[in-house]
């Protein structure tokens, strides 16, 4: 544990799940490969959004795209939180000062406020046009935004480790 970490923290980290995450042969295993697993699915379904918000794709209708694209995004969000709430627990003092992390959290943040304007100012205008007709002006800049910051948010995942 690190004492430059604030005491809720220690805490976390110290309570008998944080424990029971670190001694487990299987906890810590499991919810690392359901961050990686959770993390592909996410990715391959904004990918699929962004793509065809920057574009591509375009023989599809955008609303249908959005639609089957972002229930599979929640669903792997929600693992990532989950799966990423049992490896912070396990590190809690010594993740929260990794300034790595900090910038993630920060990232994440920023991608969940890029998707809200999504939502907010895009999506109504896209969700039903046909296929093949010209998007909004926005939809490009949104969608090369969010891809963008969720492979920093990646980047910054793999790399907590390493600092």
């Amino acid at each position: 544990m690190t004492d430059a970490a604030p005491a809720i923290f220690v805490a976390l980290e110290a309570s008998g799940f944080g424990a029971a995450i670190r001694q487990s042969r299987w906890l810590y295993m499991i919810a690392n490969v359901s961050h990686i697993v959770s993390l592909m699915v996410f990715a391959g379904a904004i990918a699929v959004m962004d793509l065809r918000m920057a574009g591509a794709l375009s023989a599809t209708s955008p609303g249908y795209v959005l639609k089957a694209a972002r229930r599979v995004a929640i669903a792997g969000f929600i693992g990532l939180v989950l799966s990423g709430a049992f490896l912070f627990t396990a590190e809690a003092s010594h993740v929260i000062v990794n300034r790595v992390f900090q910038i993630k959290l920060g990232l994440i943040a920023l991608g969940l406020l890029n998707v809200a304007l999504f939502e907010i100012l895009i999506a109504p205008k896209v969700k039903d046009l046909p296929p093949l007709t010209l998007l909004p002006s926005g939809a490009r800049a949104t969608a090369v935004a969010s891809i963008s910051i969720w492979i920093a948010v990646a980047i910054c995942g793999r790399s907590i480790a390493y600092f």
